[in-house]
């Protein structure tokens, strides 16, 4: 027969008795047993309902990931996609594509770095023909949002390049001790530089202003001679910083002032650039009318391309610009007799351009020059030599430009941003009151 458990109390003994420890030790038992009760019921609740919630079936995850896509629930989407791929029957053309889906969601919320690599997934699952222009199109996208252009440009690369087995990017352009930097390592340094050059204003700006501005600075280490300038520069300032760590220079209290004291400056800078954000907006239009009121601050000045024959004595310098002027060829002139070894072989041609009002390229300070050479023709040699403190200067011009008024479209990114340290300035100064 089964037995009844009698919850209800005992009458209360009279003090003294056994009744009362008797009592507390029933009560007790009681207790254990409820316990014990209570565990194995949900236990057993438990166990029944792991075994009537089974795992989505494939279909049944591709409707929910497309409900919740639907509701602009991108990332659970996205979730429950990478739920599927764990079904075990899936075909290598399905996993592509539930990998594309998957890419898809992410860069609808935003995080492109995912995308691109849930894209690079599908790719390498299965090369799917149906698939391979629109994977083409949402990876440019995604470089284009994250504005990594130096990466989007070897992505094309690699993508156009007739040669599959090569890697764009991946020429050693220098190498510090046992560490090579390629190609690519130099276009993300020079990136980095330009997004920590604009780093101040970028909260003032719209991402496609942002982008814009970020494309307009790119656009100025196109050459060559510009990429190895920039490259030199850091190398420089790499190897000073290592050697600066081997002597222990973080180390020394005025060194740990400075970099407390930068630091503090970068700290209160980028906290003032955060609250200002939101107080000012600047657009295409400010960008013209500033320039319009302010053409004046943008005129190109004259400039000039000159060659030079240098020589140690005022008498050579007059009788060369007697052979010059008989009808000799200045260039070959230069070669022969010049005695500046860096332009000699070239004929005394001076590469850089002489602007006007500025410092001229390799001659240096000579009287009366710069005014000389802007007053000449194309063509022509100058009919005196000049002096500077490396000896005499025979002079020939070479080519002239004249001042001119810089277009909007040439000044646009210098105009953003003399207009925004403007509106900084002011907005900084009401806040500070």
């Amino acid at each position: 027969m089964e037995e009844k458990l009698d919850f209800s109390l005992p009458e209360k003994n009279p003090r003294g008795s056994l009744a009362g420890p008797l009592a507390g030790l029933l009560l007790a038992a009681v207790a254990i047993l409820t316990a014990a009760n209570t565990y194995i019921l949900t236990t057993q609740r438990d166990a029944a309902e792991l075994a009537v919630s089974p795992g989505l079936s494939a279909s049944q995850a591709k409707q929910l990931a497309t409900k919740l896509s639907q509701r602009d629930l991108h990332e659970q989407a996205a979730a429950v996609w990478a739920e599927y791929l764990q079904s075990p029957n899936l075909s290598p053309q399905d996993r592509a594509h539930a990998l594309f889906q998957i890419g898809l969601l992410y860069e609808k919320a935003g995080r492109y770095g995912q995308a691109i690599e849930h894209f690079y997934r599908s790719e390498m699952a299965a090369p799917l023909e149906e698939l391979a222009s629109q994977i083409n199109t949402h990876i440019k996208s995604c470089f284009e949002q994250r504005g990594a252009f130096s990466a989007l440009r070897y992505e094309l690369m690699d993508r156009t390049s007739v040669d599959k087995t090569a890697t764009a990017g991946q020429t050693v352009v220098a190498e510090i001790g046992p560490e090579k930097i390629t190609d690519a390592d130099l276009d993300a340094m020079i990136e980095n530089a330009v997004e920590n050059q604009l780093a101040p204003m970028t909260p003032f700006m719209t991402a496609e202003q942002a982008a814009q501005e970020k494309q307009g600075m790119l656009s100025r280490f196109k050459t060559p001679q510009t990429r190895l300038q920039f490259l030199q520069s850091r190398l420089a300032e790499e190897v000073l910083y290592r050697q600066a760590l081997t002597e222990s220079l973080p180390d020394k209290p005025r060194v740990k002032q400075l970099l407390t004291d930068v630091s503090r400056g970068v700290l209160s800078s980028q906290l003032m650039n955060e609250q200002l954000a939101a107080k000012i907006s600047i657009t295409e239009t400010d960008v013209q009318t500033f320039y319009e009121a302010n053409k004046s601050q943008y005129i190109a000045p004259a400039t000039a391309r000159i060659s030079h024959i240098l020589l140690d004595g005022h008498q050579k310098a007059l009788d060369a610009i007697g052979r010059a002027k008989s009808g000799e060829g200045f260039a070959e002139l230069a070669k022969a007799i010049s005695q500046d070894s860096t332009t000699k072989d070239y004929g005394g041609a001076i590469d850089a351009d002489l602007v006007r009002g500025r410092y001229i390229p390799v001659i240096g300070d000579a009287n009366g020059l710069e005014e000389a050479i802007f007053a000449a023709k194309p063509g022509e040699v100058l009919p005196e030599p000049y002096q500077s403190d490396k000896g005499w200067h025979v002079v020939q011009l070479r080519e002239l430009t004249e001042a001119r008024q810089r277009t909007f479209d040439e000044v646009r990114q210098d105009v953003m941003m003399t207009l925004m340290e403007r509106k900084r300035q002011d907005v900084q100064q009401q806040f500070i009151k």
